[in-house]
C-alpha cells in the first residue's frame, strides 16, 4: 500500500554553536572518529543519528555533561558492506537485526549499532515494515518517529549537522512533532504513540496539537502492537523521574483505554475521604509521592518499577466496589482484594515477569492493612503478621502506605505520619528482639514427624502452619512449650 510522502518544511541552517556541540560529541569518542575514517575511506557516508544527537544537544542547552552510552549510526553502506568495513577492527559484531539493515559492533568496550539508510513502506495492518534500502540521508530521517530524533551529524571530516525537519528548534522549544503528518506516522507504526507518551516524561516535551489529535483518533490502532512492546514502553515511561504528566496524556488520548483500561476507569470515582476530585488524580499524586520517597532512601533501588506500579494501581479495585451509602458517603469495601486480582490479570496480560506481577499484587492487597492500626492498639502479634505478610516487600510497603496519605488537612496528615512512625518503631523493636524478617516455627519438620510419629506429607505441613501461627501470635517459645502445644493441637485435631 503506497503512502503519500510526508510534507517537509524548508530546512533551516544549523547555528555554528550547535555544529560545535555535536562535533564535540563525535570527538569525545575515538571509536566514532576511527569509524568515520573507515567508512569514508571505503566510499560510504556514515552519520551519528537519533537519540545520541538529541541528547547531546539537550546537554548543551542545559549545561550538563555530554551523554555516554550505546551509539546509533546510519550509513549508505548495505549491511554486508558494513560488516566488511568492520572486519578486523571491531572486537565483535552481531547481525541479529541484519534483516532490518542493522549491524551491531563492539570496539574497545564501546557498542554501536549501524543501520543502512531505509525507505520503508508499511502495510498498516501490522507494525512490520516492508524493508527497503534507501540512498538518501534525508529520506531516512523522514521515516523516523519525531523531529527531535530526525537529526544527524556526519562522521566525515566536515561533521555536518543535518536537520531537515526543524528538530533542533523543537528540542529547544520542548515541542514534540513528527517529520510528516502525525496520522501517517502513527498509522505506520502505532507504537510511536506510546513513544510520544514516554518522551513527555523523559524529555519534558509538549506534544504538538496535531500529535495529540492523531493519538486520540488512532488510539484503537495500538491493539496491533504486541503486549511485550507495549509493556516495554509503558515501563520506560513509568521509570522516569516525573511520569504523571505523561500518564495523563496516555489517559486523555484514549491510549490507556486500549492498554490499561483500569487506569482510565479511576476518573471521576470519588474517594471515601472526599479529599480529591477523583481516585485517578489521587493515584497520580500517590505515584509522585512514592517516587520522592524512593529517591530519598539511599538504601532503596531507584527507579523501582514494582513500587511505582503499585503506587499507580493500588486503588484499581475501587470502581468495581463503589457503593453509595447513607448520608452521601461512598464506600469501597474490600477494594484491596479486588484490586489485587485486577493487578494480576492486567500485568499478566501485559507480559510482566511473574515476580513483578505477584509483588505488585501483594502490595495492592496489603496497602490498607495499616489503617487498622488506629492509635497504636495493635498487639505484638498483629505487628508480627504485618511484617511477615509483607516479607521482603516491607520497605516498599512503608513507602506505599506513607504515599497513600494525600489529604490536604495538615493536622490529619501529621497524625497519620506520626502513627506510622509509631508502627515502624514497634517493628524495629520487635525485629531486634525476635528477628521478624525470618520468623519460622519453633520446631522443624523432622521434630514434628518425630513427636507425632507421622511420615512426610500433608499432615506435617498442617502442623508446621499451626506452629507458625502460634509463633506469630505469642512470639518465640521454649522447645518444651512448643512441643506441648503441638501435642495438644494434634490430640484435638485427631479427636
Amino acid at each position: 500500500m503506497s503512502v503519500e510522502p510526508p510534507r517537509r518544511p524548508p530546512a533551516q541552517p544549523v547555528p555554528p554553536a550547535v555544529q560545535e556541540t555535536v562535533r564535540a560529541l563525535v570527538d569525545v569518542s575515538p571509536v566514532l572518529v576511527e569509524l568515520g575514517h573507515r567508512f569514508t575511506a571505503a566510499g560510504f557516508e556514515v552519520h551519528l543519528v537519533g537519540g545520541s544527537v538529541r541528547d547531546a544537544l539537550l546537554a548543551a542547552a542545559d549545561g550538563t555533561p555530554l551523554p555516554t552510552g550505546d551509539l546509533d549510526l546510519t550509513t549508505s553502506a548495505r549491511p554486508q558492506q558494513t560488516l566488511e568495513v568492520l572486519r578486523g577492527w571491531a572486537s565483535s559484531t552481531w547481525n541479529t537485526g541484519i534483516a532490518f539493515g542493522t549491524v551491531g559492533a563492539e570496539v574497545r568496550g564501546e557498542r554501536v549499532e549501524i543501520t543502512t539508510y531505509r525507505a520503508d513502506r508499511y502495510d498498516r495492518e501490522s507494525r512490520n515494515p516492508e524493508v527497503a534500502w534507501g540512498d538518501s540521508l534525508v529520506d531516512d530521517l523522514a521515516r523516523r518517529d519525531f523531529t527531535v530524533n530526525a537529526m544527524a551529524v556526519s562522521l566525515g571530516e566536515d561533521r555536518t549537522v543535518t536537520d531537515p525537519f526543524g528538530g533542533l528548534g523543537d528540542l529547544l522549544a520542548r515541542r514534540l512533532r513528527t517529520p510528516g503528518r502525525a496520522e501517517d506516522s502513527f498509522a505506520d507504526d502505532p507504537l510511536r504513540m506510546l513513544r510520544a507518551v514516554r518522551f513527555v516524561a523523559q524529555l519534558q516535551l509538549v506534544p504538538d496539537p496535531e500529535v495529540v489529535q492523531a493519538m486520540t483518533a488512532l488510539a484503537p490502532e495500538l491493539a496491533r502492537i504486541t503486549p511485550e512492546r507495549v509493556q516495554h514502553e509503558f515501563s520506560r515511561t513509568l521509570l522516569n523521574d516525573s511520569p504523571s504528566e505523561a500518564l495523563d496524556l496516555l489517559v486523555s488520548t484514549g491510549l490507556a483505554d486500549v492498554v490499561l483500561p483500569e487506569l482510565s476507569a479511576l476518573r471521576m470515582e470519588i474517594d471515601e475521604h472526599h479529599q480529591h476530585k477523583d481516585v485517578y488524580t489521587h493515584s497520580l499524586t500517590v505515584l509522585d509521592q512514592a517516587i520522592d520517597l524512593e529517591k530519598a532512601d539511599p538504601e532503596a533501588q531507584s527507579p523501582d518499577l514494582v513500587l511505582r506500579l503499585a503506587a499507580l494501581l493500588h486503588d484499581i479495585g475501587k470502581p468495581a466496589t463503589r457503593r453509595h451509602e447513607s448520608g452521601g458517603r461512598v464506600s469501597f469495601h474490600h477494594h484491596e482484594v479486588v484490586g489485587a486480582k485486577l493487578v494480576r490479570k492486567r500485568l499478566t496480560a501485559l507480559k510482566y515477569p511473574k515476580e513483578v506481577v505477584e509483588d505488585v499484587a501483594r502490595l495492592t492487597f496489603l496497602h490498607l492493612r495499616f489503617h487498622g492500626y488506629g492509635d497504636g492498639q495493635w498487639t505484638d502479634s498483629a505487628v508480627r503478621r504485618y511484617v511477615t505478610d509483607a516479607g521482603d516487600l516491607l520497605s516498599r510497603l512503608h513507602k506505599l502506605v506513607r504515599s497513600d496519605s494525600t489529604t490536604r488537612n495538615k493536622r490529619r496528615a501529621a497524625a497519620l505520619s506520626a502513627t506510622y512512625d509509631s508502627l515502624e518503631e514497634r517493628i524495629k523493636d520487635l525485629s531486634e528482639a525476635e528477628d521478624l524478617g525470618r520468623i519460622r516455627p519453633d520446631l522443624d519438620g523432622n521434630r514434628i514427624m518425630e513427636l507425632l510419629q507421622i511420615p512426610p506429607g500433608r499432615e506435617v505441613g498442617e502442623a508446621w502452619r499451626f506452629l507458625k501461627d502460634l509463633r506469630l501470635e505469642r512470639g518465640p517459645l521454649e522447645p518444651d512449650e512448643a512441643e506441648a502445644e503441638l501435642l495438644t493441637w494434634w490430640r484435638t485435631r485427631s479427636s
